[in-house]
């Protein structure tokens, strides 16, 4: 069952502002007064359920984060050449996507400035039920700062709910003001703020996700704009303090296809996911109606699905990237699990799929859709075509292991035992045990006909192959694919190579061997191993097979100050590969500017002490 923090039915203003005609209604309606308020614990619920209705919320993990964060990068590029904005950089200061993400953040600061000023109003609340919830609402206002100083740079820092027309009007604090401020509040928080093993599910603060947060949040301020290499020393203590967190018992799940299927199934996994944005609903059922908060997730990106199909709408707005599905090697099932090798079809099947062929030419890579959010696993009923009830995961332990590594290795300036053990860890998680090629090692004679492949039973699934036969000998035996599309072959699962056995066809005589892959194939190579700066690469690129389609991948490459280069690597090598697609200039538009998003055009008329970002 999924757990949530749920908004009441009528949304009620303690303070602020609202629209205008709310403003300035003599007597509104919707008004709670923070005399009267704040009384009970039940009211304190319903304020915190507030700030966290940001993160769901249609301007953050709802929609607008799914449109922004991903796509201003090298996995995946927005098809939709009639559709402008941040994602193909052709936008203004008024782009109703990004003014959508900082409205939404801004709201969820005000929100949580307000229960904090408001948290201790009744004394006879039990003291641990304020702190609990101040630490949930410090732990918030720090992640929404850390959204906004990650995108648009030094913002003003409000600490006190706005209550009057003003107070509007905040110079910017500069980048370091505004990362001080998030490192105060959510160190604040992580003694406040219950334990996951506690907590029993990860839609909520817990102590490993400001953890895993403050590992972030110091491993971006190590990186650019401001370069405090010292707070990688942070990054590094704030990750093993989750790693070595025996009460919680982190790990990974054995199955990296299965964390997204659980997520679909609207199921919890609090050993790998530390922290999620929590959806529910339908928009249709009237029962869930009054608490409903759903995303996107799988509609906008995921692949293609007809209307009316039981595998629920897809628009399928995005494709990916050939250098995204280059950079697989051979034996890792992500590749698999993130590209659409397959076109779901019109059924009232749910999940039903034609099975395509691999890309034939590096054009053809620039087609395919991602394919991590498969609407077919949605346990919810789908109410409309467009909505789903899919968390999406902030933080996973697959993280945790990552930035401990790169921290490590930025501090000792090459890469260590334990950060390689780290990264092995998520690879070999990745990695197939499956067969991974069968040898003919004698064709025989005689056959009519191809002859039944028999693969010996392995531990996790059984591999499938048919036979080729000419001229009466068995020339090749080839994997059959599998029909799920979570592998591109059914190769079964082994620890150690299947006997294969020949039989029928009219002939006799063939026999064949069967290889595997073995799950330390996926170990970090020895030229990552070789110096820091190689390790460095190979981290960022693992971060792109392990979190495409998360939203995380712009924030990455601008720590690492790569941003504007890669996109503009990207344009050169799109125009190459497909010469003339319109969705070169996705890339290629790419400029200076576009490391900062500019500040909203409504921010910039009602601040009259806001400035603009460079070049807007």
């Amino acid at each position: 069952m999924k757990y949530k923090y749920f908004l009441p039915v009528l949304l009620f203003t303690v303070t602020g502002l609202g629209s205008c005609k709310k403003f300035l209604q003599p007597r509104p309606s919707d008004f709670l007064s923070t005399d009267t308020y704040y009384q009970t614990e039940e009211q304190l619920g319903f304020a915190l359920a507030g700030v966290y209705n940001t993160v769901g919320n249609g301007g953050f993990w709802g929609s607008a984060a799914n449109y922004l964060l991903d796509w201003e990068a090298d996995i995946a590029y927005m098809n939709r050449l009639t559709l402008n904005g941040p994602f193909n950089f052709n936008y203004s200061a008024s782009d109703p996507f990004m003014t959508s993400l900082w409205t939404t953040l801004w709201d969820g600061i005000n929100r949580a400035n307000v229960l904090l000023e408001h948290v201790d109003k009744n004394p006879d609340i039990p003291q641990a039920t304020r702190e609990r919830i101040r630490g949930e609402a410090l732990f918030l206002r720090g992640y929404y700062y850390f959204t906004l100083v990650q995108y648009w740079g030094g913002v003003p820092l409000k600490l006190a709910a706005t209550t009057s027309p003003s107070e509007v009007s905040v110079a910017r604090a500069t980048v370091a003001e505004v990362y001080a401020q998030v490192l105060a509040d959510m160190t604040a928080a992580e003694p406040l703020v219950r334990t996951i093993h506690e907590l029993g599910f990860s839609g909520a603060v817990n102590r490993s996700a400001v953890r895993g947060m403050l590992a972030k949040v110091c491993l971006t301020m190590a990186g650019e704009p401001l370069k405090d290499v010292a707070k990688y020393e942070d990054a590094k203590m704030w990750a093993k303090k989750v790693m070595d967190d025996t009460e919680a018992g982190h790990s990974l799940n054995p199955g990296y296809a299965n964390i997204f299927i659980t997520l679909a199934q609207d199921k919890y996994d609090i050993k790998e996911n530390l922290w999620e944005a929590a959806f529910y609903g339908n928009n249709a059922d009237p029962a869930t109606m009054a608490f409903a908060e759903w995303t996107n997730i799988g509609y906008i990106n995921g692949p293609p699905s007809a209307a009316g199909s039981a595998t629920g709408t897809a628009a399928a707005y995005m494709n990916i990237t050939a250098k995204f599905y280059n950079a697989f090697e051979d034996g890792d099932l992500r590749k698999w699990w993130s590209t659409a090798h397959f076109s779901y079809v019109k059924s009232a099947v749910s999940g039903e799929k034609l099975l395509n062929p691999l890309p034939a030419t590096e054009r053809d890579k620039w087609y395919l859709y991602p394919a991590k959010w498969r609407r077919e696993y949605e346990a919810i009923p789908r109410g409309t075509s467009v909505v789903s009830a899919t968390n999406m995961p902030i933080m996973r332990y697959a993280d945790i292991l990552l930035m401990f590594a790169e921290a490590d290795n930025e501090i000792n300036g090459a890469p260590t035992a334990a950060a390689i053990a780290a990264v092995n860890l998520v690879r070999r998680r990745a990695w197939s045990t499956g067969v991974r090629s069968i040898a003919v090692t004698n064709g025989g004679s005689g056959y009519t006909s191809a002859p039944a492949v028999s693969i010996a039973a392995g531990d996790g699934g059984t591999a499938e192959a048919t036979a080729v036969v000419q001229g009466g000998t068995v020339v090749a035996i080839h994997l059959n694919r599998d029909p799920s599309g979570a592998r591109f072959f059914k190769e079964g699962s082994y620890t150690s190579a299947p006997s294969v056995t020949i039989s029928g066809g009219g002939g006799s005589g063939a026999a064949a061997v069967a290889t595997i892959y073995k799950a330390g194939d996926g170990d970090v190579p020895a030229a990552a191993r070789a110096s820091k700066a190689a390790f460095r690469s190979f981290i960022q690129d693992e971060r792109m097979r392990e979190f495409n389609m998360e939203g995380c991948r712009k924030a990455d490459l601008l720590r690492w100050g790569i941003f504007l280069k890669v996109n503009q690597d990207m344009g050169n090598q799109a125009q190459q590969d497909v010469p003339g697609a319109g969705f070169v200039l996705s890339f290629t538009r790419a400029s200076a500017r576009d490391v900062l998003m500019p500040i909203p055009e409504k921010e910039m008329i009602n601040n009259l002490k806001m400035t603009q970002n460079p070049g807007w």
